[in-house]
């Protein structure tokens, strides 16, 4: 029984390493990976505590070394779908009743283990199972996921202190209860901090969760299960079922316990699974709370006005950082016609510069997507843009698949700016640039509204304080992240919540208290010091 009012530490967001030549954390990291690669792991299902093996056991290879195989995944059967239902649900009960300062401590640890002795680790999985240069994989897997961690509980914190008034006689509370049932949390390959985050959120709170993380991602979501137990998370709090989606989905959403989905991913399959849910509403006990974050087809706007010379550094970062495989990577660019001959120079000769390979070598800037259905879906699209007579390649189009799944940074310049490149996501190293005449920069900002089904990030680079106002005015809704004279890529937690309305999701805002009201369910309490003991009102006296 707590008897005081804890404060839990201040959430600070985690530093990250440089891995600068001749610095620690470079040789600490490569004794990591070279571990990692000469141990080959087995990472078996987790439910109710029990590393439960499947009927397949399936290697797990590097996207940018094909050749080489880091261990192997146990892939589960409808049979497993039920047995963690089963296993969140005998769990659920002594879980919310856990003071929340305990859950708390238990994610604060978390925080602390990924971001100390399981740093090295963590980052060599990421690298090595996600193809992510050490950059990227420290910003997210170590950085972000810490941040999410300590965040969380700061917001649950501030949640839980939001009270109503009362009046004389009257103490009125309000509790924050857990939702009925057990959560479903889908996560997807590109950012382990997202996998991490997914299952943790709703968890902190008192739900308990199934977790069904992408198949290109196990090797370092075992890891994440396997930092959470050491901080104490107890048993059936959180399941790790490895099952196709539509074998996890024909099971759950039929269940009438089903309490909630937390999904990163494509927006046709989110739209999929909000459609099954909503037929199967009325077998649902409560009506599930329901919170996505799915695709993005984020611009780089350019004004005449705009400093030219930080604009060729954040087209780069902004759309080939871990190959365009974010879902706020920038992939279509509206250039003014007047700065672009020198932007094209300035960016081809800096692409000769960027490097392209596996993750063992850290001067390589782009290494490989995710797996063989991507490159191929990436691919089309340069094909696509090769035999288009509105598309001109000005850099890349090139790709090879025979050692692991390497597309170059490709930059394509089309005239047409509602073309297929313009408006559908990729989610590859691909940049669609349209040049637009200089005075026709208003028309312009509508094709930015108008042109794409999307709205998660965005970004204007202008120096014209009237134009940074209007335009950011004019675009509230294009984007629910969005950036003046910055790429539209790298939200931190605490400092930018992420999130996208229209068809990038229902922009609950991840790592933030938005997010976290999702996952609970009020209750208002009274308490009538002096009840009345006379049922008459003053009004009903007769004069």
């Amino acid at each position: 029984m707590a008897n005081a009012f804890y404060q839990v530490p201040p959430a600070v967001n985690e530093p990250y390493n440089s891995f600068a030549p001749g610095s620690e954390d470079r040789a600490l990291l490569q004794e990591a990976l070279a571990e990692a690669k000469a141990t080959e792991k087995e990472i078996f299902m987790t439910i109710g505590g029990e590393k439960v093996a499947g009927d397949d056991k399936l290697p797990i290879n590097p996207p940018h070394e094909l050749s080489h195989t880091l261990g192997h995944y146990h892939k589960g059967n409808s049979d497993h779908v039920h047995q963690a239902i089963q296993a969140a649900l005998d769990a659920k009960e002594a879980w919310e009743n856990m003071p929340w300062q305990e859950r708390a401590a238990i994610f604060l640890k978390a925080a602390d283990l990924v971001t100390g002795p399981y740093r090295y680790k963590m980052n060599a999985a990421t690298m090595l199972g996600q193809s992510k240069n050490p950059w990227q994989s420290e910003i997210e897997a170590v950085g972000e996921l810490a941040d999410f961690w300590r965040f969380g509980v700061e917001e649950m914190t501030k949640l839980y202190q939001d009270q109503p008034v009362s009046s004389p006689n009257i103490w009125n509370r309000m509790e924050y209860r857990p939702l009925e049932g057990f959560i479903f949390a889908i996560t997807p390959f590109n950012f382990t901090a997202i996998a991490g985050n997914l299952p943790s959120a709703p968890a902190m709170l008192g739900n308990t969760v199934i977790w069904k993380p992408a198949e290109s991602q196990i090797y370092a979501a075992g890891l994440i299960m396997e930092i959470l137990e050491e901080a104490g998370l107890p048993d059936g709090v959180i399941n790790l079922l490895m099952v196709d989606g539509p074998v996890a989905g024909d099971i759950i959403f039929e269940h009438p316990d089903f309490a909630g989905l937390h999904f990163t991913g494509s927006t046709k399959v989110f739209q999929h699974l909000w459609a099954t849910i909503g037929k199967n509403i009325s077998k649902y006990k409560s009506y599930p709370r329901i919170v996505g974050e799915t695709g993005g087809k984020d611009f780089i706007l350019v004004h005449p006005s705009a400093n030219p010379d930080p604009i060729v550094a954040n087209l780069i970062r902004g759309a080939f950082e871990y190959q365009g495989q974010k879902c706020s990577a920038a992939s279509r660019a509206y250039l003014p016609k007047s700065l672009w001959p020198g932007i094209k120079n300035d960016l081809l000769a800096e692409l000769k510069t960027v490097k392209v390979g596996p993750v063992d070598d850290f001067t390589n800037f782009v290494n490989a997507v995710i797996d063989e259905r991507a490159f191929d879906k990436i691919t089309k699209y340069i094909t696509i843009a090769r035999d288009s007579d509105e598309c001109d390649i000005i850099a890349g189009g090139t790709y090879d698949k025979e050692k692991g799944y390497f597309i170059d940074p490709t930059v394509v310049v089309t005239t047409n700016p509602n073309h297929q490149l313009m408006e559908e996501e990729i989610f590859g190293p691909v940049l669609t640039i349209y040049v637009y005449e200089d005075a026709d920069y208003d028309k312009t900002v509508d094709l930015v509204d108008s042109t794409s089904p999307y709205a998660l990030t965005g970004a204007i680079f202008a120096k014209d304080r009237y134009v940074v106002e209007e335009t950011a005015r004019r675009l509230r809704h294009a984007a629910g992240n969005f950036y003046i004279n910055d790429k539209p890529t790298g939200a931190v937690v605490g400092q930018q919540p992420f999130g996208g309305a229209r068809g990038s999701g229902t922009n609950d805002k991840a790592g933030s208290i938005i997010n976290m009201y999702r996952w609970v369910s009020a209750r208002a309490i009274k308490e009538n010091f002096v009840p009345v003991t006379d049922y008459r009102y003053p009004f009903l006296k007769e004069i």
